[in-house]
């Protein structure tokens, strides 16, 4: 077990160290200058207050660095919460939009859209909506009176599809021209909006939440071993239960308010972990984070610096997710058969 410990924290330390060159390294990529210099001589012109490239000062501090910031929590929230999804339901398909969350957000962002609003608006919307679709779908099993998992992920998936109709209306009532264009973009996950402002207002849930998650981690391990023999050494199975799936939520559509949709993360991430460290959520959760940020921050780079004009990040994601996904199939097949 020493060696174990050893070995896990060389890789901790690696996965760190790797974000942190990779975030430093994105804020020098974009249109205007890839040369690190210039990102150097711009940080030390706002921290000395004698600025001597204003426009660069300009793009790092008040566009890249909020992107690449988003970004990272982003991608640590999303696997973070699939992470936690997959241990509360024992299910390794489970992604983060299991409970309607983000079909939830994509109706309050499409409402939003619809009537114009401004972008806080649409933030605000799309955060409500992903949590009024999990309070949705968390009623109906005691509606049901079937407390089960299974119901709660039925209810998810009746939820999600009645969000997903929803928005099929809104969609066909919107103008081609600006409302229909702003929804079907919004809906594909994008980070060229992102500004201080609307970081500020969603990373305190997310780093909140992600704080609680990896607090509780040790008790969802009892949860694999199945409820009876959690509730033998006094787990409190509801309780615990409700805490990873709220704050998992609120991770998913604190990032989904800001970003749009974007699939994939949760669902794959969070199976790498578990291959590098196994089932440890004590482990796999801290790493998880750790590998989302990185998947994440190479996807947005690549999203606005691959080709002239911006590619969503969710057409990202899926090309290079699914594939990754593949192979992990392949490579857990044994355990699958």
């Amino acid at each position: 077990m020493p060696e174990s410990k050893e070995k896990y924290r060389a890789t901790m330390l690696i996965a760190t160290t790797l974000l942190s060159v990779l975030a430093a390294a994105a804020l020098c990529f974009g249109r205007y200058s890839a040369n690190p210099l210039d990102v150097l001589e711009a940080a030390r012109g706002k921290l000395s207050g004698s600025t001597t490239n204003a426009a660069m000062e300009t793009i790092v501090f008040k566009v890249r660095l909020p992107r690449v910031a988003a970004s990272v929590l982003i991608g640590c929230a999303l696997s973070l919460s699939g992470a936690a999804y997959q241990s509360t339901f024992r299910n390794p398909l489970v992604s983060p939009d299991l409970l309607g969350v983000s079909s939830g957000a994509s109706l309050g962002a499409a409402i939003a859209l619809y009537f114009g609003m401004p972008l806080s608006s649409v933030q605000l919307f799309a955060f409500a909506g992903g949590i009024a679709a999990v309070l949705a779908a968390a009623s109906l099993p005691k509606l049901l009176r079937n407390p089960s998992n299974m119901a709660l992920v039925l209810s998810g998936i009746i939820v999600s599809s009645f969000m997903n109709a929803v928005i099929g209306i809104v969609k066909l009532l919107s103008r081609e021209q600006d409302q229909l264009a702003a929804i079907v973009f919004w809906q594909m996950g994008s980070l060229s909006r992102i500004n201080s402002k609307q970081l500020l207002s969603s990373a305190p849930v997310i780093v909140a939440c992600s704080a609680v998650m990896i607090a509780i981690s040790w008790r969802m391990n009892i949860l694999s071993f199945g409820e009876e023999e959690a509730r033998s050494v006094g787990v409190n199975v509801p309780r615990l239960r409700a805490i990873a799936i709220i704050c998992a939520s609120l991770l998913t559509a604190s990032s989904v308010s800001i970003s749009g949709s974007i699939g994939w993360i949760g669902l794959v991430i969070p199976h790498f972990g578990r291959l590098i460290c196994g089932s440890d959520n004590t482990r796999l959760m801290p790493l998880a984070a750790a590998l989302g940020g990185i998947f994440l921050l190479l996807i947005d780079t690549a999203a606005r610096t691959a080709t002239s004009i911006e590619i969503p990040i969710s057409i990202l994601t899926g090309l290079i997710g699914a594939p990754m996904y593949a192979w992990l199939l392949f490579k857990l097949r044994a355990k699958i058969t």
